[in-house]
């Protein structure tokens, strides 16, 4: 009997058995037209794996799962294979290696990924952790490969394999250039390895994505549908005779008028008396003010603004110290501010992400209708609990001259470089 692997042809995890048999010279046949969801829950493949999980191994002996349990069966099928060293110092340092490659890598990306893809919460200190982490694990990695071709010894091993295959995710879908260009000894190791023959020939052309995919919202599984009983012949028929009566006949007067559909709910701040703050009007001034700015657009702002009608309010980003990386932080902000769109007929906005070099920090002034922070923001945008908000206190110059700085966008501000600013409008 043949090897046979269970799995999408373009699964990660199936290219390390696929790769280890190229190089040990063992056929592993790769079953046709897996399709994730289906195939992997019929009850022949539940008898191979009872959890469902991708890949599986079909062996004379019975199956394996696991993606690395497979790989180590496919190396060991050849005798005293060098994917596995040639001593058992190398063996051990070879484990080690797929361990921390499972634990330290492809953990980590998939903590960044999965939520990003829609498949979990997305929970943007979760994700500050899941890239600390992986930078961490990358910069270890990248010391060590400073004076090492290969992570064991001076040829491929399996837990180059490993490694590799780990880090394709990483590459493809979240590691830009500015990212991975941290990890120069990583970047030259990963593009070495796959453009080995071998890998070459399973992984076919790699391209590293120039972008990090934006926040999916959460895709719920579907449901199986029932399958459709066909009906008997004499019921079919009287169903066909019961829909052509129904037609036939006319409609029963009621003498009662159709009921109006119901109208949307006005939002509570459309019922506030009018202001004289005219929000668009600012809007337009700010957007339009290319010179001056102090003396045209700050002294306009407050010229138009009305207490009794709109607040400003002072947010501070709760975990700055989290904010390791700089085109997460950014993304982080531009996150928020997408998720603030049912806001922007009632909101103004300023973000500013402020440092010269991490931890990076996350200030903002808001302008909302209303005298207080809009109870449907608070319910609705779940970043609104990540930050401590202060209402600004007008009476005070310091806190005036604040709110100036942040809308001009200020620098210095507060004796720091500003990385970036948002605006809200």
């Amino acid at each position: 009997m043949a090897l046979v692997l269970h799995a999408r042809n373009n699964n990660k995890n199936a290219f390390k058995a696929l790769i280890a048999a190229e190089y040990s010279g063992v056929q592993v046949e790769l079953v046709n037209n897996f399709e994730m969801g289906v195939s992997n829950k019929t009850p022949e493949f539940l008898k191979m794996n009872p959890i469902g999980k991708v890949p599986v191994l079909e062996t004379p002996d019975g199956p394996v799962f696991e993606s690395n349990a497979i790989a180590r069966y496919v190396t060991r099928l050849k005798a005293d294979n060098p994917l596995y060293g040639s001593s058992l110092i190398e063996y051990a340092r070879i484990e080690q290696w797929i361990d921390f490659a499972t634990m330290e890598i492809d953990a980590n990306i998939l903590r960044w990924y999965i939520p990003r893809a829609g498949f979990a919460v997305y929970l943007p200190p979760a994700e500050e952790a899941a890239i600390s982490a992986l930078k961490r694990a990358l910069d270890a990695l990248n010391t060590h490969l400073a004076s090492n071709t290969y992570l064991v010894g001076h040829s491929v091993t399996l837990a180059d394999i490993i490694m590799t295959c780990n880090l394709l995710l990483g590459f493809n879908r979240l590691m830009t250039k500015g990212f991975t260009s941290e990890f120069p000894h990583v970047e030259r190791y990963f593009w070495t390895m796959v453009n080995q023959p071998n890998f070459r020939k399973i992984l076919g052309e790699m391209k590293q994505t120039d972008s990090v995919p934006p926040i999916q919202s959460i895709k719920k599984p579907s449901q199986p549908k029932e399958p459709v009983k066909p009906k008997a012949k004499d019921e079919a028929k009287k169903e066909a005779k019961k829909e052509v009566k129904k037609e036939a006949e006319p409609k029963e007067e009621t003498g009662e008028e159709d009921v109006a559909p119901k109208s949307k709910p006005k939002n509570p701040l459309d019922l506030l008396p009018p202001s004289k703050m005219i929000l668009d009007e600012w809007k337009r001034l700010y957007s339009n003010t290319k010179t001056n700015f102090r003396e045209v657009a700050i002294k306009g702002f407050w010229d138009m603004y009305d207490p009794e009608g709109y607040s400003l309010w002072f947010c501070d980003y709760r975990y700055n110290d989290e904010n390791t990386v700089s085109f997460v932080t950014l993304n982080k902000v531009s996150g928020f501010l997408q998720r603030m769109d049912l806001a922007r007929k009632y909101a103004f906005g300023k973000m500013l992400i402020i440092g010269s070099e991490p931890p990076f920090k996350v200030k903002g002034l808001w302008l909302f209708r209303g005298t207080e922070i809009p109870q449907f923001v608070i319910d609705e945008c779940y970043d609104m609990e990540l930050y401590e908000w202060t209402k600004v206190d007008i009476t005070d110059d310091a806190q005036k001259e604040r709110v100036n700085q942040m809308i001009e966008d200020h620098e210095p501000f507060e004796s720091e470089a500003l990385l970036d600013a948002k605006c809200f409008k």
